[in-house]
């Protein structure tokens, strides 16, 4: 309590005027005294007061007790060299252990030089003879002076590592590489970790060693890169692409800048820079300039496809004519034969032709397998040469398919092609066709399978097989691993993409050094009567004498609907947009009262809404079906799309063959559709 009161008394005591007043006059001032004479510690609160400074106090005498004090962060720490239970020096090293940022000063009777070193050793600011007192304003401002700058390098000294953290973080997270380099030594400052990864070497190899960077860009390329380095980057003009070989082997295309920096004086004193890894872009570069070629190719070969065609026309017809001369020996009219069965294998080159360049439609056919490979037979020797063995296998019964004939040699034409590319030193090619049935299970196996029965074709080779970590990318569009100028990287997806137009799958079996199998599965075609097939279907189903309201603004689309339904024994209106729709609906529910005059009991004049997702007028097929479904709950409705049902059912559910019919559909879909949700919805 005494103590209190006299911190008190000691707050409202006034400075006596003339006193030079400190920088810190005013300014709250939390002083630990430690002295275990009260007098003494009055005569240092007193001179301190009357030189302007406004203490706040608190007085200790043992190591316990300082120890607990300073835990609260005094600005200023005032302490007697000796005391009984406790010491100045020993203050001071505990101070200095804890790391706290506190201004010490000692003060004592007497202080030898020897004392004052020791105390400066442990931390302390200053020290002062208690005889000199009055020079203790000074020096606490100067102590007060030395915390505050102290605390503000500490702070710069924080932001800067707080800084290098953030531009470590930068620097390690990008891709890619900064690079910061002294050019008068010729040696590398700063290069950041993107480096390893581009270059496949350490940074500390380069800081070791600065010219490994170059060392590593291709022989092709280094000399330009040289001369670029030597004269470009003191002007600030360095801006190169180049390649580098990394240790594995691997070429990587680098885009690299450098930039010089210059002192007060305008000397350069450093080069920075960057290097992006630009491979991938390189490639789509690649892949732009060759889709343009592709393109460009593709228009010549159309306008060399519909000339030749016309050249072959000409034979065709000629051939004909000669058939039809009655005086023509047999070895004559076969010769004749010939020449129409040459022209028509002609015509479906120039086929293949247009397919390529898109200036013909696929047109499918029923297509016996077994006689379209057996025709390519020399063709496909022809591809293999001579190194190679071309063996077939037929299937043992007859494989007939819905195709394009064209499309389905360019399938076994690409195959063979890359077989013989993967056996240079020659080997077996072995083809074969076989007949196979697919339960559910088979979609466990390969996601791309569904039951049903299927035409398989074969294509085996002996050759170099794909590694593992390639194969799931040979369908990928322009992907080759062959040489630049020996393969587009189209063969491949090509295929992909024909047996996928035939609604089928290519599952694919390699491993390196072992060969590669390619087996392709396309629906087959049933037998149904005489020597005719067609697809494995079922009857029409059954119709009914429902009324069926539909919405197509597409004329020759709606006017076949019309006739399927029509046939089945439907009540069919039609309609080509929401407007239209909505008008016949209020016709018809009309026409049905006039005639039952009992709407309200029977409410299901019109049973079935068939409407077109997209159509003119601002009304979509949604919108119309909502419309009339609050009119008659009980109504049904089957939405048609070009879309799939994922893409044309962003906010509602969809399903295929329940209420959602895709474009084109056939009309076993279409009935069979109709009559479930009649019947079942």
């Amino acid at each position: 309590m005494l103590m209190m009161e006299k911190e008190k008394s000691n707050e409202c005591m006034s400075k006596p005027a003339g006193h030079n007043r400190p920088h810190y006059a005013n300014t709250p001032l939390n002083i630990l005294i430690v002295e275990d004479n009260p007098n003494d510690a009055e005569l240092v609160l007193s001179e301190l007061q009357q030189a302007g400074f406004n203490p706040k106090w608190k007085r200790v005498e043992t190591e316990p007790d300082f120890l607990a004090e300073i835990k609260k962060s005094p600005d200023i720490i005032l302490s007697d060299y000796s005391m009984p239970q406790f010491s100045g020096l020993r203050a001071a090293k505990l101070l200095q252990e804890s790391g706290l940022n506190i201004p010490f000063i000692l003060i004592s009777g007497t202080v030898g030089e020897e004392v004052a070193v020791n105390a400066i050793k442990h931390g302390a600011n200053d020290y002062l003879l208690k005889d000199r007192i009055s020079r203790l304003p000074n020096a606490v401002e100067r102590a007060l002076d030395q915390k505050r700058l102290l605390d503000e390098r500490l702070q710069a000294e924080a932001l800067l590592r707080e800084s290098e953290e953030k531009f470590r973080q930068i620097a390690e997270s990008i891709n890619e590489v900064f690079w910061v380099t002294d050019p008068a030594k010729e040696r590398v400052l700063y290069i950041s970790p993107g480096y390893e990864k581009i270059w496949g070497q350490t940074c500390k190899s380069l800081y070791q060693s600065p010219h490994n960077w170059l060392m590593a860009v291709h022989p092709e390329d280094r000399r330009r890169i040289i001369e670029a380095a030597m004269t470009k980057q003191e002007l600030g003009e360095y801006d190169e692409i180049y390649r580098i070989v990394r240790p594995d082997g691997s070429v990587r295309w680098i885009h690299d800048r450098g930039f010089p920096v210059r002192n007060p004086a305008g000397e350069i004193y450093r080069i920075v820079g960057t290097a992006a890894d630009i491979t991938e872009q390189r490639k789509l570069e690649e892949q732009l300039r060759q889709s343009q070629k592709m393109e460009a190719i593709g228009q010549l070969a159309s306008g060399v496809a519909h000339d030749f065609n016309n050249i072959l026309a000409v034979i065709q017809m000629q051939s004909h004519l000669l058939e039809m001369v009655g005086n023509l020996s047999p070895e004559q009219k076969g010769f004749a034969a010939e020449i129409g069965e040459a022209t028509q294998r002609a015509a479906a080159l120039t086929r293949q032709l247009l397919l390529f360049s898109r200036k013909e439609k696929m047109q499918t056919r029923e297509l016996d397998l077994d006689k379209s490979v057996n025709d390519m037979t020399k063709m496909l020797r022809r591809t293999l040469g001579e190194n190679a063995e071309l063996q077939f296998k037929f299937s043992m019964q007859p494989l007939f398919v819905l195709a394009d004939a064209g499309m389905m040699d360019q399938v076994l034409m690409n195959l063979a092609v890359n077989a013989r590319d993967a056996m240079p030193k020659g080997g077996k090619l072995v083809i074969e066709t076989s007949a196979v049935e697919f339960d559910e299970s088979i979609g466990q196996q390969c996601p791309q399978a569904r039951a049903g029965s299927f035409a398989c074709l074969s294509v085996s080779d002996t050759g170099t097989g794909i590694p593992p970590e390639i194969l799931p990318r040979i369908f990928e569009p322009f992907f080759t691993t062959k040489d630049v100028g020996k393969g587009t990287g189209l063969g491949l997806a090509t295929v992909f993409g024909i047996i996928q137009l035939h609604q089928g799958w290519i599952s694919v079996y390699s491993q390196a050094g072992n060969g590669t199998t390619f087996r392709i599965y396309i629906p087959r075609l049933a037998r149904i009567s005489g020597q005719k097939f067609v697809a494995s279907t079922t009857e029409l189903p059954r119709g009914g004498n429902e009324t069926i309201l539909v919405v197509e603004d597409e004329p020759k689309l709606r006017a076949s609907v019309i006739n399927i339904l029509s046939r089945l024994g439907y009540n069919v209106l039609e309609a080509f947009d929401g407007a239209s729709a909505i008008e016949a609906w209020k016709k018809h529910k009309t026409q049905t009262l006039l005639a039952k005059q009992a709407w309200n009991q029977h409410r299901d004049g019109i049973h079935l809404l068939l409407a077109d997702m997209v159509m003119p007028g601002g009304m979509t097929g949604k919108d119309l079906g909502e419309q009339l479904l609050k009119e008659n709950p009980g109504l049904k409705v089957i939405y048609v799309s070009g879309y799939s049902a994922e893409v044309a059912s962003k906010d509602f559910p969809l399903k295929e063959g329940v209420n959602f019919l895709s474009k084109p559909f056939q009309a076993l879909k279409l009935a069979q559709t109709i009559r479930n949700i009649l019947d079942n919805g």
